[in-house]
């Protein structure tokens, strides 16, 4: 498929919006179901016709897209550290896992048991939460780079709530190499800022 310099948007977008998530639940607990959904359902478009098709629509990314908005628009009081961190580091895990072949194909035959169990129970179910989290564990997070999540000990311990992290990192993870394969590199928030901000503020909202 073509890509747009709104498909970059929207991709980054993603991976903005799983960062959110991700400081969410580990400060509160608590995060958006909707938009939850929305990220982890990314996880199972893996042939789309469009990057409109794996969010269910840009509208879906509005989190995220008013998070990487405010990086862009270098607006300080919006910003928050452990958010674009959690960005930053997706996107840089995400290029280590495309040279991982072997590893790539491991995900992919997980994933593919999981998408068996978000077609009969749906993809925001526990079962579904759980085994996303554990493809996460077994595989991305072996890296020897990490994401080390800043939160509340009582919301980081919980069992659930930290399967809804890790799962959410894996479509963060997702939404990184959608950026990747649009032409997108860590370049692009620094020279081509402006240009990928207007792009940002074109997404429906």
């Amino acid at each position: 498929m073509r890509h747009s310099m709104m498909d970059q948007a929207a991709a980054l977008s993603g991976v903005f919006q799983a960062a959110e998530l991700v400081d969410k639940l580990a400060k509160t607990g608590q995060c958006d179901s909707e938009v939850m959904n929305a990220s982890i359902n990314s996880i199972f478009i893996t042939s789309p016709q469009s990057v409109s098709e794996v969010y269910g629509g840009f509208e879906h990314l509005s989190t995220g897209r008013k998070s990487l908005e405010s990086v862009l628009s270098r607006n300080s009081s919006a910003i928050q550290g452990d958010v674009v961190r959690y960005a930053l580091a997706l996107i840089h895990i995400e290029k280590k896992l495309s040279r991982n072949s072997k590893m790539l194909g491991t995900i992919s035959s997980r994933l593919a048991r999981s998408q068996e169990q978000a077609n009969h129970f749906g993809s925001n179910h526990e079962n579904v939460i759980s085994s996303l989290a554990s493809v996460y564990l077994d595989t991305i997070s072996t890296f020897k780079t990490r994401i080390q999540v800043n939160g509340d000990a009582r919301h980081l311990q919980n069992t659930m709530n930290a399967s809804r992290i890790r799962a959410v990192l894996l479509a963060g993870i997702r939404s990184a190499m959608l950026w990747r394969q649009c032409g997108g590199s860590r370049w692009h928030l620094f020279i081509g800022r402006n240009k990928l901000l207007g792009a940002v503020k074109r997404l429906p909202s």
